[in-house]
């Protein structure tokens, strides 16, 4: 069992910069691959970024390569999404998401999952 609770999210201008955090609980959090996942009104959730249990490999959505790094200290039990050069089309609920080992893209290969922190870029 993992649960996730994340942190970080608010309001800021167009090419502003956040880092979200997910801290998550249970023992199995080394063993676990983590995505963000956001979600904008009226749209579908959709993959953001992933890394696998070691840290050793990352994905990421073409929307935001360059712009997002994903990171996680596994000392602490956490995940980061650092989001840079931010824009109104980044605007969306965030979640943070665990499954076993390796990343995936796909929303419902993930087992646990966090009530999501909302991040708004303005104009």
């Amino acid at each position: 069992q993992v649960q996730l609770v994340e942190s970080g999210g608010g309001l800021v201008q167009a090419g502003g910069s956040l880092r979200l955090s997910c801290a998550a609980s249970g023992r199995t959090f080394s063993k676990s691959a983590m995505g963000w996942f956001r979600q904008a009104p009226g749209k579908e959730r959709e993959f953001v970024a992933a890394i696998s249990w070691s840290g050793d490999s990352t994905d990421y959505a073409d929307s935001v390569k360059g712009r997002f790094t994903i990171s996680r200290d596994n000392a602490k039990n956490t995940v980061y999404l650092q989001m840079n050069s931010l824009k109104p089309e980044d605007t969306a609920v965030y979640y943070c998401a665990a499954r076993s080992w390796f990343v995936n893209k796909h929303a419902n290969a993930y087992d646990y999952w966090g009530q999501g922190t909302q991040v708004t870029v303005s104009s």
